[in-house]
């Protein structure tokens, strides 16, 4: 027993686990100093949250003293760690260890014992086990039933009380007891304003079971959910609620009831609801004349009390007007009242404002409206050319249209009086018209009116005296078919002008006299001239044009019509129709027809020797030229071709001779031309030599023979030398023989190289073709390539069509790009000129249309006293049809003046109309539909003087 307890006497470890203490009193018979127990632990019961003790009190203690719960020590420490509500109480002295547990749990109930451990003088001691019993009160009861189905009458029904969470088990008791009547608590007053927010309780006292409660409103229910506090018996029932208007005069009443009331029970309260208007209204215009009368109503919506209504018109307050109160909605009443005020301009701006108040709800609204008075503009005037100024056609007057007073501020409308026009109106204190002036302008009246809501207007009007040039123009003839011989009337028409314009007639560059007849009144205040014209036709009319210009020497401009001459005649062989062609024996021969006729469908025939040319080596290539293959002497001879139309027929004769082979030279080279005679006899000097071309030289070249041959030996040749030499033989026996040799210099090719070959332009839209032009001159014949960028051309592409026309030594190649694109076809286009001399090449831009580049090379070609002929080069068109003005001025000019070159692709242009021994100042630009170009030569101007009277001056002093 030593032994076991000695394994065991660890009190002080708190881990340690139970230890059961025994008596063994055998082995300590006659000790001295025992322990022993005082006062032993009984069992306790206590009410949870409640404060237990168990006693322990030993005598004599000299072990450790430790309690032990369910088993388990807590530790010899009074404090006993670990355990924060348990404590050892009591004087230690005293051998006092009594077990204090604060706020009892349910968890304290368990067995407890008090142990003293052993010492050197005593056996340890345990004390009985007693229970610390922790009662529990139950937790609020609950009733449960059988059926959640409506009770029926006469049958029977289960229903259990359940108290939950009690130590010991509750005694469980049902009473039945009705409650008291409720009480309303939370409404201090019946009246409330609305917007607030009311909370309200119900209270009922007492009755077995609590009383059900639920609230209603006019006998609507409002709320069934009630609380209960058993401890308090009572039932009580939360109302939050938000007053609006329409709970005026309403009445809530709260009803408690419960299983044994014989009738509910209820409190009533009636709702006094003060609200405000919720919308004020103003009706009625605002806008009215000066001296007229506005009409306003103002209204609210119900309220409660009723609101009262004040009227303002800036700072004062207008007393005027009627009140009517009617009954509104929710209880409450509706305020209207109505106002009439007679305006003036001096309230135009203020407010007018209808004031809806309540001091017993301290409401206040307003509603405003800005007056508007309307009153006509007093003064109007206008800021114009003074009355009986001369103005001219085209140009732009400015006329301003000013108004002062007014409200609103008027409404500036310009009217054409005559005829009768609305040109433009707006509205402000003034109002620009910018005129730009047309010849239905002269003597015609415009008016600027001013006007505003107030409907009465104020106006200012200035009338006009235009100058204007003939306003059209037009030839007049009779004859519906013109033929060569007859005499031809035109009537030139003018339409008006002011002043009276002049009329000129004219053919091409060849000025006509006409007759004047007298001028007429006409159209805008001008007049109108006219003039008659006697023409005999020929053929070489066909196709001119005759002008007739309108012209006014005061204004300085004019326009002009033409018309066309269509004149029909019979074939007409051209004054540089060959009669005589040269050819080589074995070459080709072409026999060339120049003959024009109206109608142009004409029939040719060629006879030789009597009959019809029909061999097979006859060639028609051109309209009817005739080419004759593999020559020979036979084919020599007299061919006459004869043509015809509907208005006749004609013939001439052209003589085919047979000539030598020419001779061939390059340029700068030595060139020997070699005449043999058959003649006897052969006489010294009996050659001769002359040049049969174009012009005159200076300088034939040198002669010389030997015996029966002459030679004639140029010396560094050059192109102007190439062409026919006749050399002549006389050996003083009648006649002379003569034949004519050709010379022909070879020279490398040149290429045209001017800014106008230089570019070409094209739309780029994929719908148009384009020509490029490259044109060289050199012998023998020309060939060309065409490279784009750098790329050789594919001719195998459709796109692509090359074509090259010889004319003497002019070659012409010309590329069309068909379907022009921007993306494929805008680059640089490379023409390469090609012979056995040399080559030349040029780069040719092809780019989108544009306006034209300006003209270079102005200069002066003859001056008069009255005129100045200017010729210039055009520059690159722009890939448009471009037309060209001359500009000029003189020192006491106020501006330029311009006039257009006609025809309009002339280079070559006379200004008339000008003023003797006057210095003037000339320069030209071009014009194309995208825009014009700067003026020529970077903008420098040609510098002219005109002649005294009756002397005309050409360049170079010749007169």
């Amino acid at each position: 027993m030593d032994s076991e307890c000695g394994n065991k006497e660890k009190f002080e470890n708190h881990t340690l686990p139970y230890i059961r203490f025994t008596y063994g009193i055998s082995g300590f018979a006659g000790v001295s100093g025992q322990q022993a127990f005082r006062t032993e632990p009984r069992n306790l019961t206590v009410r949870a949250g409640a404060t237990a003790l168990l006693k322990c009190e030993v005598l004599r203690a000299s072990g450790a003293v430790q309690w032990v719960k369910d088993g388990l020590l807590l530790g010899p420490q009074r404090s006993l760690p670990g355990y924060p509500r348990y404590s050892m109480t009591g004087e230690e002295n005293r051998g006092q260890y009594h077990l204090q547990i604060m706020d009892v749990h349910l968890e304290d109930d368990s067995p407890y014992e008090c142990q003293v451990g052993r010492s050197k003088t005593s056996q340890p001691i345990v004390s009985r086990t007693v229970w610390l019993n922790v009662q529990i009160p139950p937790s609020e009861p609950y009733i449960e039933v059988d059926s959640e189905e409506p009770w029926v009458e006469g049958e029977e029904y289960t229903v259990t009380c359940i108290a939950p969470d009690a130590k010991p088990a509750a005694d469980v008791i049902f009473y039945k007891v009705p409650p008291q009547a409720p009480v309303i608590e939370g409404l201090r007053s019946s009246e409330v304003k609305a917007g607030t927010f009311l909370r309200l309780v119900c209270l009922s006292y007492g009755g077995n079971p609590l009383a059900t409660l639920h609230w209603t409103k006019n006998g609507e229910v409002l709320s069934t959910s009630w609380e209960v506090d058993t401890v308090s018996q009572k039932a009580s029932s939360l109302l939050n609620m938000e007053v609006k208007p329409e709970d005026n005069e309403a009445v809530l009443c709260c009803e408690s009831v419960n299983q044994v009331s014989r009738s509910p029970l209820s409190i009533t309260r009636s709702l006094t609801v003060l609200f405000e208007p919720a919308e004020v209204t103003l009706l009625g215009s605002v806008e009215a004349v000066e001296g007229t009368k506005v009409t306003l109503c103002c209204h609210t919506s119900s309220s409660n009390p009723p609101v009262h209504i004040r009227w303002w018109l800036g700072f004062r307050e207008l007393n005027n007007a009627t009140v009517t109160i009617s009954e509104g909605e929710n209880g409450g009443m509706m305020t209207m009242s109505n106002l009439t005020h007679t305006v003036s301009r001096e309230e135009n701006g203020l407010p007018f404002t209808c004031e809806a108040f309540n001091k017993g709800t301290r409401f206040s609204s307003i509603q405003s409206k800005t007056l508007s008075v309307y009153y006509p503009p007093q003064k109007v005037w206008l800021d114009a050319p003074p009355e009986g100024t001369p103005l001219r056609s085209g140009m732009t007057v400015r006329l301003v249209c000013f108004s002062s007073g007014g409200n609103p501020a008027g409404r500036l409308t310009w009217l054409k009086v005559f005829p009768s026009k609305h040109v433009q109106s707006e509205r402000g204190v003034s109002r620009e018209f910018l005129l730009t002036l047309h010849p239905s302008d002269n003597l015609a009246t415009y008016r600027c009116d001013a006007t505003n809501e107030a409907k009465k207007v104020k106006s200012a009007e200035i009338k006009l005296q235009v100058q204007f040039p003939a306003v059209n123009v037009k030839i007049v003839v009779k004859q519906n078919e013109l033929r060569a011989g007859q005499v031809l009337n035109l009537d030139c028409l003018a339409g008006s002008s002011n002043p009276k314009a002049n009329i000129s007639w004219s053919l091409g560059s060849t000025r006509l006299k006409g007759v004047d007849q007298a001028p007429k009144k006409a159209e805008y205040g001008g007049l109108s001239v006219s003039s008659k014209l006697a023409l005999c036709l020929g053929s070489h009319h066909h196709d001119n044009r005759i002008t007739c210009q309108v012209f006014s020497s005061l204004l300085s401009e004019g326009v002009n019509t033409f018309y066309t001459l269509n004149v029909l005649f019979p074939p007409e062989f051209a004054e540089d129709q060959p009669t005589e062609v040269q050819i080589i024996e074995d070459d080709m021969a072409t026999l060339p027809v120049m003959v024009s006729a109206n109608p142009d469908d004409v029939t040719c025939e060629w006879v030789f020797q009597g009959e019809k040319v029909r061999d097979h080596r006859y060639h028609f290539p051109e309209g009817w030229v005739l080419e004759i293959w593999n020559v020979s002497r036979r084919d020599a001879g007299h061919y006459r071709v004869e043509c015809s139309n509907t208005e006749g027929k004609n013939s001439t004769i052209v003589k085919l001779d047979m000539k030598k082979d020419p001779v061939f030279v390059n340029v700068g080279d030595t060139a020997d031309l070699m005449c043999e005679a058959d003649a006897n006899p052969i006489n010294p000097g009996m050659f001769s030599w002359k040049w049969m071309g174009d012009g005159e030289v200076e300088e034939l070249g040198e002669e010389s023979e030997d015996g029966a041959t002459g030679m004639l030996t140029l010396y560094e040749v050059t192109r102007a030398q190439a062409g026919p030499y006749q050399c002549t033989a006389d050996n003083d026996i009648a006649p002379p023989a003569s034949v004519v040799g050709q010379l022909i210099v070879r020279f490398a090719p040149e290429l045209q190289k001017g800014a106008q070959w230089k570019k070409v332009a094209s739309r780029g839209d994929g719908t148009t073709d384009v020509d490029i032009l490259c044109q060289a001159e050199g012998v023998p014949r020309v060939t060309f390539n065409w490279a784009k960028n750098s790329l050789p051309l594919d001719f195998n592409n459709p796109r692509y069509i090359e074509r090259t026309v010889r004319e003497g030594v002019v070659h012409t190649s010309t590329l069309t790009v068909v379907n022009v694109s921007a993306a494929l076809d805008y680059a640089v286009f490379t023409c390469t000129a090609r012979n056995s001399q040399g080559e030349d090449s040029l780069d040719i831009q092809l780019l989108s249309t544009s306006y034209p580049d300006p003209p270079s090379d102005l200069k002066l070609l003859s001056v008069s006293s009255s005129s100045v002929t200017l010729e210039w080069m055009p520059g690159f068109d722009g890939g448009l049809i471009q037309n060209f003005r001359v500009r000029y001025r003189w020192a006491e000019s106020a501006s330029y003046l311009y006039v257009d070159v006609f025809p309009p692709r002339a280079t070559v242009y006379t200004v008339t109309g000008l003023n003797p021994s006057t210095t003037y100042n000339f320069s030209v630009n071009a014009i194309n539909p995208v825009g014009e170009s700067s003026y020529a030569d970077n903008g420098v101007v040609l510098t002219v003087t005109t002649l005294a009277e009756e002397s005309i001056k050409w360049p170079g002093g010749c007169f």
